[in-house]
């Protein structure tokens, strides 16, 4: 219960709590077996951040007090790269003999729910070590193939017991996350030697943002019994190039720090297929028009993408295409926040009519599409819907842009003498 740790020698500055001790033994447990860990846990790496020069700095010493880890919590929690260890069987019966208890959440791996005779394979997403009144959880990260680190959901399966420790507090496994890979520190902190990741703020930040939306596959697979999918050497060729081109696309706003994400065609391909849809000839991305930067043009046409043509501005509908590869084009829509809804422009070139989309609110989760670590709207299938109406999942292979969306609404004309600044073609 705990109770014995209260005679250490120490507990005056409080390494006789029991979190201060069950991280120590947790710790020892993991060097035992040469386990490669670092902390994730958000409310200690909150206030490392604060002291990470002093921290960084000390000698390694014996620290005057205990500040991080002797904080009555339920829990620390600590990750681990899957690659990185394999041999279960041995930590876990080394852990029984010092005391803990431990659980272990398995759940599909998503990396091949696109292969039928492997989609049904169980990997450990997480592990629960329990000692006395402090548990420690281990969250089991995976690389994907975007380059990218991702973990799973906690989920728990019926035989288990619920009040092992109150999942419900735990920071991490309600949804999937998406990370970088970190860039790790190895620090003392309360006299234990721990890794953490050499930037916690970029890491609180990630972690705020990392909600991770899995692709459809089981549905996608029902679409191409439905609608089978054009294998020729035109669409094998298009795919490559948009590929190529979101890739290109993502590399020039991602070394802007400007936020993006699927939209339109491009997005209805991923959430319906989990594929470019091969006869959409272009690729759709959307930005938030507060993260509009001036940059952007010079910086697409330094990549090689030439400026297509830049309609609207910043205040009112701004939309820019660039030209890529062969026929292939790169659109950027701006999207605008009003108070219950969200909207972007468009524009017709030879009359100067506007139209506008409406969206409902949403905010952005990651994905992995084309091997690519990107942005699509949470609440894709309202965006989806929005967009192309209650019919999405029937392909449609002509599409007006000014009359097919169900979102669409007429927006005036821009005024002759505007012509010069918002309707430019190149």
């Amino acid at each position: 219960n705990g109770a014995a740790f209260s005679r250490v020698r120490g507990s005056q500055s409080g390494r006789g709590s029991t979190s201060w001790h069950v991280v120590r033994k947790f710790l020892g447990l993991i060097s035992s077996h040469n386990i490669p860990v670092y902390l994730i846990d958000p409310l200690i790496l909150g206030l490392v951040d604060k002291d990470m020069e002093q921290i960084r700095s000390s000698p390694g010493g014996p620290s005057p007090q205990c500040k991080y880890f002797c904080a009555p919590r339920d829990f620390t929690t600590f990750a681990l790269l899957d690659k990185t260890w394999k041999h279960e069987v041995g930590l876990f019966r080394t852990a029984e003999k010092m005391g803990f208890q431990w659980l272990k959440i398995l759940n599909k791996d998503p990396r091949l729910a696109e292969m039928d005779d492997l989609s049904g394979m169980e990997i450990p997403l997480h592990y629960i070590f329990k000692l006395a009144s402090h548990a420690i959880h281990l969250v089991v990260f995976y690389e994907r193939s975007g380059n990218f680190l991702w973990h799973g959901p906690l989920r728990l399966q019926q035989h288990m017991d619920r009040k092992f420790v109150p999942f419900r507090r735990l920071h991490f496994g309600r949804y999937p996350g998406a990370y970088e890979k970190p860039e790790l520190l190895h620090v003392s902190i309360d006299d234990l030697q721990v890794q953490i990741p050499k930037d916690p703020s970029s890491f609180l930040e990630e972690m705020s943002h990392s909600r991770f939306l899995e692709c459809r596959y089981r549905e996608a697979r029902a679409f191409f019994q439905l609608y089978p999918d054009d294998a020729s050497l035109g669409a094998v060729e298009f795919r490559q190039k948009a590929k190529s081109l979101l890739h290109l696309a993502a590399l020039t706003l991602n070394n802007l720090g400007v936020k993006f994400w699927l939209s339109s065609g491009t997005c209805l391909g991923w959430y319906r297929q989990c594929n470019v849809i091969p006869y959409s000839k272009d690729v759709d991305l959307g930005i938030f028009i507060r993260d509009y930067k001036a940059e952007i043009i010079p910086a697409f046409q330094k990549a090689g993408l030439p400026l297509k043509h830049k309609f609207g501005k910043v205040e009112d509908s701004l939309e820019l295409s660039f030209q890529g590869e062969d026929d292939v084009k790169l659109d950027i829509f701006f999207f605008y926040e009003e108070d219950d809804h969200i909207w972007n422009g468009g524009t017709q070139a030879k009359s100067g009519k506007k139209f506008k989309y409406f969206f409902p609110k949403f905010t952005l989760c990651w994905t992995e599409f084309v091997e690519l670590k990107v942005h699509v709207p949470c609440e894709t299938l309202q965006y989806v819907e929005a967009n192309y109406g209650p019919e999405w999942k029937v392909p449609v292979q002509t599409w007006d842009w000014k009359s097919s969306p169900s979102n669409v609404q007429d927006n005036g004309v821009w005024p002759v003498d505007e012509w010069d600044d918002v309707i430019q073609i190149y």
